[in-house]
């Protein structure tokens, strides 16, 4: 397990990028998003503070690229946050534009 998180946000690609980012990190919060969504792009600043605020690492994922993750995940809507702890998901926040504080709250559970 990785002590510390990055410093920035981690983009990743798929299902599997997602499935080793979560198993590498104690805690994570990913972020689901679409191109040309602009609460999603809105978001991008927010994460990398709690990126930086926090020991909690955040990646970026868009299931458009994966399909499956859509159903897997449950994504109705972006931007779809999600906490991971020890590699499962335990919380879920999908309530438009989250401010830095409610998130970074909200990131270390």
């Amino acid at each position: 397990m990785t002590e510390t998180a990055e410093t920035r946000p981690v983009d990743l690609a798929d299902a599997a990028e997602l499935d080793a980012f979560v198993a590498e990190h104690d805690r994570a919060l990913v972020e689901f998003y679409t191109d040309g969504c602009t609460i999603c792009q809105s978001m991008e600043p927010v994460l990398g503070n709690v990126a930086r605020a926090t020991d909690v690492a955040v990646g970026l994922v868009n299931p458009r690229d994966d399909p499956p993750l859509i159903e897997r995940f449950q994504v109705q809507s972006v931007p779809l946050l999600v906490r991971f702890e020890d590699g499962e998901p335990v919380a879920r926040k999908a309530e438009g534009f989250v401010g830095a504080d409610e998130l970074e709250a909200f990131a270390e559970g």
